[in-house]
């Protein structure tokens, strides 16, 4: 595991434990777990203790001598194709989350167990309680024919959590709420608090339900996960804000992005290019595909795209070969994409892309989400619905030809202006380029006329211009291929940063 798995701002904001639920058991059902978030919504927000102190001291080496003995998962001894691992606390995870399995109707609290964990003869000795709760959870099911119960989902700290589908390996993470997010004041981290787990029959989706609570929101999940080649994750939600949320992101995304083709010239490294996620992807209200290549800037950025009923939005690993990355150890090339479908109209507002300056691969730097043009008002609650998917694939759309790739850097072609080549997929529409209109755009008009060129390699079409920045700190741009009003490929956005 990398230690940047551990290092998403974890633990954070909670709530008191919550009275009530009888480790014998106790009723069940999603209008009881409503009623429950609603009462503590209207109370002050109240901080959860933490976990022992020696717990909180433990170092990053001494928090990997526990592990959790998957023989002793829940439901590991039955025929249910659902079993549940448990993570321990401690370290970056100062507050335990309660954890209860729902059978029949009636769901059972699991205290903490000790026992359940394997370590090595280096780990400490520590002060155990059977209310310090766990930090999170691990889903494992068979996704393959006689390969046994694989993991494929992981809800761990503040309120991350991952999925993953068949042949993945870990890499971008979501989040159930991101508040105030590259705000001045700083960002405020809700935490899934309580689970939920029901268990399931053959063939039905797993069901997830989690309580989230900060100073500024109270709010309920409920997680129905399918896993399989892609796992698609369906997320209801009702949030009841405690004071207006004018900076709040709906179905937020993290990710990791330090450098490929655009940037490459800055880093002394063997590999040609280090990413979990290489693009944001948007199916915007109006039919047009954007696609804006990320980048690791020198200063924070933060860039909008206004919206009205969107029809999606995702952060895509396009580059899917290990010829990409030449990556034997992280395997970058098996990161998962995820696309965010709503479940109803969203109305207006802004698929939001948060970039940050990172120098080690190790930090998350890339933030997407959807942000309501409206705040969310105090005083009532707000229900939403999407669909994630966690693909193997690239997200690539079908009805116009994909971005394959973006280059950029100084090259002959131009003299010494910078270079852009922008290259798009294969497609019937590119027979013939005789009547292929470009719409390129530059901010400052500082741009060359685009050159469309045949790329033998990838048998789709090359867009090749140059720019000269001059004195600017920031371009953006703009391109796409069109033949008279129909529109042949993605849009392709960036923005350049001195």
């Amino acid at each position: 595991m990398l230690r940047r798995d551990l290092l998403k701002l974890l633990g954070g904001l909670a709530v008191t434990p919550l009275a009530g639920m009888a480790r014998a058991g106790e009723p069940f059902s999603e209008a009881r777990l409503t009623q429950l978030a609603t009462r503590i919504a209207a109370k002050p927000y109240a901080p959860r203790p933490k976990v022992p102190q020696a717990w909180l001291d433990l170092t990053y080496d001494e928090y990997r001598t526990m592990w959790f003995n998957t023989s002793k998962a829940v439901w590991a001894d039955t025929e249910s194709p659902l079993q549940v691992d448990l993570f321990h606390p401690g370290l970056y995870f100062p507050h335990g989350v309660q954890v209860a399995v729902v059978e029949d109707g009636m769901a059972r609290a699991l205290p903490f167990d000790l026992s359940l964990f394997d370590k090595t003869d280096q780990a400490p000795d520590l002060p155990v309680s059977a209310d310090m709760g766990y930090s999170g959870l691990r889903l494992r099911t068979p996704l393959t024919a006689g390969g046994g119960h694989q993991e494929y989902a992981v809800f761990q700290g503040a309120s991350y959590f991952r999925a993953i589908g068949l042949e993945e390996i870990y890499g971008l993470s979501a989040r159930g709420l991101a508040l105030d997010t590259a705000q001045p004041g700083g960002e405020e981290f809700p935490d899934f608090t309580r689970f939920w787990i029901e268990r399931p029959a053959a063939g039905e989706p797993h069901k997830v339900h989690a309580l989230m609570e900060s100073p500024s929101v109270t709010g309920l999940y409920h997680f129905e996960l399918s896993p399989g080649d892609d796992t698609v994750i369906d997320v209801r939600t009702t949030l009841w804000p405690r004071r207006p949320l004018d900076h709040v992101g709906i179905a937020p995304l993290t990710s990791m992005f330090f450098f490929d083709e655009t940037n490459r010239a800055g880093f002394d490294d063997f590999r040609p290019a280090v990413h979990d996620s290489d693009g944001l992807m948007i199916h915007n209200g109006a039919g047009e595909h954007l696609w804006r290549p990320l980048a690791n800037p020198s200063t924070l950025q933060v860039s909008s795209f206004a919206d009205d009923s969107p029809k999606g939005f995702g952060l895509a690993q396009r580059a899917r070969r290990f010829s990409d990355f030449a990556d034997l150890e992280a395997l970058y090339h098996k990161r998962p994409s995820l696309w965010i479908e709503p479940g109803e109209d969203w109305g207006q507002g802004a698929v939001t892309l948060i970039e940050i300056p990172t120098d080690k691969e190790i930090y998350d730097n890339i933030v997407a989400f959807w942000q309501p043009a409206a705040p969310l008002a105090v005083g009532q609650s707000h229900q939403m619905s999407y669909r994630m998917t966690w693909s193997g694939t690239g997200l690539a759309v079908t009805d116009v030809a994909p971005v394959l790739n973006t280059r950029m850097g100084r090259g002959h072609v131009f003299g010494e202006k910078r270079t852009v080549t922008v290259d798009f997929a294969p497609s019937p529409a590119f027979d013939t380029l005789e009547d292929v209109q470009i719409d390129l755009s530059v901010t400052g008009d500082v741009a060359s006329n685009g050159i469309l060129q045949r790329n033998p390699e990838t048998g789709g079409v090359r867009l090749a211009f140059s720019f000269e920045a001059g004195d600017a700190t920031t371009l953006e741009m703009r391109a796409a291929l069109r033949r008279d009003t129909l529109p042949l490929t993605e849009i392709w956005t960036y923005r350049w940063t001195a």
